[in-house]
């Protein structure tokens, strides 16, 4: 419902609702409400160094008025759900073990512990039309605020006391100009408009969090950086991206599932291709482990691709009254289900944990070897050469079978080389410029191209399975209808195969790499 949040002085004597109201709409008589009165208690959560807080998550328990319970919300903008709720539970009682999980990728299993503690004097002013019907609502809130200090051993201290004072209009029949002009009425009389810095941030002075754009903040390397430096900083940015939509995924927000499973495989590619900088010992159990996480997540996002080509595959063969969605979106949809449930269940353990934390350990004290104290330069070269010259050995097999199952086999790897070519010139841009970002950008089309047609492979391979495992004849027609489709599909993805590959490996793109 459109809202609008106001500062108030404390000693301010606000007008009449109802008279504000019936002056920015007198149509109807309106009535006003008895004036309900609330006080609310919410305790803030977070660690000692304020982790939640500073990325934008709110963990807190509210007691009285309507909608008690612990809540956890995620950075404002977030797609998707942003807030899981649970009953409050009896006070002093520990941060709720399903709380925990969900913020368990920014906190690394550290204590939480009370931050802030608000109390808040809430009274509600509602009008209603003559039919009950409610078209305004104000909320006059005055609030009083504590930090939390932690004290030696178990105890803590309060913090000096915060105290301000507003008021929220708000029009549940969605009417904005009669909220525009009570809004403009209230102004008048002193009260002005409030900002978007949250109660916690007041009270912990933090400001407004950034706004979060789903990419991960670049750590920059120093000014004449080694191999293991440049690598260690695109490390930390995966990392903090993996944290980042730890709780979107878990909520189920549009993209996130493949934002992490893309930092998940970045990691990988990384020390994969500059390996030699590292201690082995520790980089290939890590990039086992890594692989396991991308798999995990893998299956939820092609089961998403499924999902979303069976739809538009339906789409494009409606003209065929034979097709409709029947079976094949809901196997689709099933398939997913399953497939999220599984990967939930795999957040949940004690293996992913680990994942987290051994990358985050690998970050804070790098186990480098003499190789990666060298100069990244050159080393950064011949790791994009090594990988660019996978890219092109794979290509020029897949043009010379004429197998079909071999081609396909053989462009699958070109793909994954061009995306490891990709993310290597990627990691290295702060370092190489330009160059190396445009040849980026190069293996990113090809890299698309090949992820084209390999999608129709996993979605007809999908179909084929369906297909053989129905009893249903009409259910048959339509997965080999749907099958018909996406061999199309294929042929059309792979004729444009030669000309992106032809403008991805031009030599003027690599001659940096010599």
């Amino acid at each position: 419902m459109p809202e609008v949040k106001l500062s108030v002085d404390d000693g301010h004597d606000l007008p009449s609702l109802a008279v504000l109201a019936a002056s920015a709409d007198d149509s109807l008589p309106l009535i006003s409400g008895e004036p309900e009165q609330h006080v609310l208690r919410t305790t803030y959560v977070d660690t000692a160094d304020l982790v939640l807080a500073r990325h934008g998550i709110t963990l807190r328990r509210r007691v009285g008025g309507e909608g008690g319970g612990w809540y956890l919300q995620v950075p404002g903008g977030a797609p998707g759900p942003g807030e899981v709720r649970l009953p409050p539970g009896r006070a002093g009682s520990a941060v709720p073990d399903q709380m925990q999980r969900l913020v368990r990728a920014r906190t690394g299993g550290r204590p939480l512990a009370a931050v802030a503690r608000v109390t808040t004097g809430r009274t509600v002013h509602r009008v209603f039309d003559p039919t009950d019907r409610e078209v305004l609502e104000l909320v006059d809130d005055r609030v009083s605020a504590r930090r939390i200090l932690p004290v030696d051993g178990s105890g803590e201290a309060a913090g000096a006391e915060v105290t301000w004072r507003e008021v929220t209009v708000r029009a549940p029949d969605g009417a904005d100009e009669r909220l525009a002009a009570v809004v403009g009425a209230l102004g008048e009389g002193g009260p002005t408009e409030e900002s978007t810095t949250s109660e916690l941030a007041r009270v912990l002075d933090l400001g407004t969090p950034a706004e979060q754009d789903g990419r991960p903040p670049r750590r920059s390397p120093a000014r004449k950086p080694s191999t293991s430096n440049v690598v260690v900083a695109y490390l930390a940015g995966q990392l903090e991206q993996i944290r980042s939509q730890d709780l979107l995924v878990r909520l189920g927000a549009p993209g996130s599932v493949h934002r992490m499973r893309v930092a998940t495989r970045r990691s990988r590619s990384a020390l994969a291709t500059f390996r030699a900088g590292f201690d082995p010992d520790v980089v290939e159990p890590l990039r086992d482990e890594l692989r396991w996480l991308a798999g995990v997540l893998g299956e939820v996002r092609d089961a998403e691709v499924v999902s979303d080509r069976v739809s538009e595959a339906l789409v494009a063969g409606s003209a065929d009254t034979a097709i409709g969605p029947g079976p094949a979106e809901t196997d689709a949809r099933s398939a997913h289900a399953a497939a999220r449930t599984a990967m939930l269940g795999a957040l949940e353990g004690d293996r992913y944990d680990r994942v987290l934390d051994t990358l985050g350990a690998l970050v804070a004290a790098p186990p480098t070897t003499e190789r990666g104290h060298r100069p990244a330069g050159k080393a950064l070269r011949r790791g994009i050469a090594s990988e660019y010259a996978d890219v092109r050995r794979l290509m020029k097999r897949a043009r010379a079978t004429a197998e079909p199952q071999e081609r396909t086999r053989l462009l699958h790897d070109a793909r994954k080389a061009a995306k490891r070519t990709r993310y290597a010139a990627e990691l290295a841009g702060d370092v190489l410029g330009a160059e190396a970002v445009a040849f980026a950008a190069a293996m990113e089309s090809m890299q698309e191209a090949l992820g084209e047609y390999q999608d129709t492979v996993v979605l007809r391979a999908h179909l084929r399975e369906r297909a053989e495992a129905t009893t249903d004849p009409a259910a048959a027609f339509t997965y080999g209808r749907l099958h018909a489709l996406e061999e199309v599909r294929a042929r059309e993805a792979e004729g444009r195969l030669p000309s992106v590959w032809a403008a991805a490996s031009r030599k003027r793109l690599r001659r940096w790499l010599r």
